[in-house]
């Protein structure tokens, strides 16, 4: 039996891999990932953000991520990490068992699969803690409009907050696309299980449904708040309206005596 490790770290920026190429010598580009000879495993790059190695030391990973720094500077340093194994036991069928997976052999088209899926859980762990503040302080928004029936007068910030809320929900939209079967599902009989399997081990399709209903609330909530802040500045225009002609009344009156 071999065991193939993969390790996954999310960072909170994006990543431009042809910006990243020219650090990588020996790297392989796609439209997908970048994906980097490290020793005697590889580390597999993504535009969203994540990075995960395979069959790569603890040591040698820190050294990599060093590579990656130097190459992007100001990479954040709170990141998500997850980790997941492989074990290749020939003869065996492809399945997920105590939370590993078990192949028959393992290919690259496998291994970028596996990758993939270990990236995309990573960063979905992050859009998850991102979303949960939204929601947090969304609710914090709302609770004064249900207590007060007004909310605050400024709306820069509440127009900030609600272009944060969309510009979330769109990049989970867009990490997420990748749910989409790698072309190497079709050449390997086999992958379509793992696939499936992948998925369901770590509840994406789920996890996914359950950020989109939590965006779809916040953008709701945000979209009355925003409807009642707009009524509130509009009847207080409407006021100083009314109170302009009123003085101009009581002027005219003045000047006739």
């Amino acid at each position: 039996m071999t065991a193939h490790p993969f390790a996954a770290v999310a960072f909170e920026e994006n990543l431009s891999l042809r910006e990243l190429l020219p650090a990588f010598p020996g790297a392989k580009l796609s439209a997908r990932q970048l994906r980097v000879p490290s020793g005697a495993g590889e580390i597999f790059i993504y535009p969203f953000g994540a990075v995960v190695f395979r069959d790569v030391p603890p040591e040698q990973r820190e050294a990599e991520l060093d590579r990656l720094r130097r190459a992007r500077p100001g990479l954040t340093t709170q990141v998500i990490r997850e980790t997941f194994t492989v074990r290749e036991e020939p003869g065996a069928k492809p399945d997920i068992v105590d939370g590993s997976l078990v192949v028959d052999s393992f290919s690259a088209e496998r291994a970028e699969l596996v990758a993939l899926i270990v990236a995309q859980s990573a960063a979905m762990e992050y859009y998850e803690r991102i979303v949960t503040q939204l929601f947090a302080r969304t609710a914090a928004v709302t609770e004064r409009l249900e207590k007060r029936g007004s909310v605050a007068m400024r709306m820069r910030g509440l127009n900030k907050f609600v272009g944060e809320a969309i510009n979330t929900r769109s990049e989970v939209i867009l990490v997420l696309t990748l749910l989409d079967k790698p072309d190497a599902i079709w050449d390997d009989p086999a992958m379509d299980h793992i696939y499936g399997d992948l998925r369901a081990e770590f509840d994406l399709v789920d996890r996914y449904d359950a950020l989109e209903y939590k965006l779809r609330g916040i953008q709701e909530a945000l979209s009355l708040v925003l409807d009642a802040a707009r009524e509130q500045r509009m009847w207080l225009l409407e006021l100083s309206i009314g109170l302009l002609i009123v003085f101009e009344l009581l002027l005219e009156i003045w000047r006739a005596r």
